[in-house]
């Protein structure tokens, strides 16, 4: 598996693709939370806390996680190095987690850089320091888990197609449904709303923000990358049959 991660990470950074998915997620939050005036303007909220960031990244990266997994199977199956890939001494599941941790740490390196927001943050605070590091650490936490559930849903739109296109437009849905579809159904249906908006990583997310790293999330979260990626599983063991 070891191989397959450092062979994912070798091709992202062999192109541009490595450096364009840092540099937009890092230009992009940039702009819209130090130059940009509107709701997500850090020095116009009036407060020392990263919400508008938090409450943006999980956008970008709806758009931003499916343009770097929509290449991993896809890319083999047009290219076809499937049938190599899947002939070598690895299981399935080493070959998806090997391509499941090669775009996770991809985003990761793009999220690492954002650290610095809290020292600044920390030093514009009033007294200095004053920032609720609690809620701030929690939030980091709850990406972490929200960048594993994009990625694996993003891993298995790539098995659907030699397309990559199609592949990023069926990850961009699936992403956009799980984290807001469910909190637009609950508001449809009042009756419901709890039960619905609780299916949804939205609510997960916010809970998780909130400083309380609550079990209930974590498992959601990881019940959502393990079925998307048994699925991909699924996918490639029939398509090796």
């Amino acid at each position: 598996m070891k191989s397959i991660i450092l062979r994912e990470i070798k091709s992202f950074f062999g192109s541009p693709i490595g450096y364009l998915v840092i540099a937009i997620f890092l230009i992009i939050n940039g702009l819209f939370l130090w130059v940009f005036e509107g709701d997500y303007n850090i020095l116009n909220t009036g407060y020392a806390d990263l919400t508008p960031f938090f409450t943006l990244a999980p956008w970008i990266l709806i758009f931003l996680i499916p343009a770097v997994t929509m290449r991993s199977f896809s890319d083999e199956k047009k290219q076809g190095t499937l049938e190599l890939l899947l002939t070598k001494p690895l299981s399935v599941w080493q070959i998806v987690n090997g391509k499941f941790f090669g775009s996770f740490l991809l985003i990761i390196l793009a999220i690492i850089p954002t650290l610095i927001y809290v020292k600044v943050i920390s030093d514009l605070g009033s007294p200095e320091g004053n920032i609720d590091m609690g809620s701030t650490i929690g939030s980091y936490f709850g990406l972490l888990f929200l960048i594993a559930s994009y990625s694996a849903i993003g891993i298995f739109t790539s098995t659907l197609s030699e397309n990559q296109i199609v592949a990023f437009i069926i990850s961009v849905f699936l992403c956009f449904f799980f984290y807001f579809g469910f909190e637009g159904l609950s508001s449809l249906l009042p009756s419901s709303a709890n039960f619905i908006s609780v299916l949804g990583m939205q609510y997960h997310f916010k809970s998780m923000s909130r400083g309380v790293v609550d079990t209930r999330d974590v498992i959601y979260f990881l019940s959502i990358s393990i079925l998307f990626l048994s699925i991909t599983v699924y996918q490639l063991k029939s398509y090796k049959a």
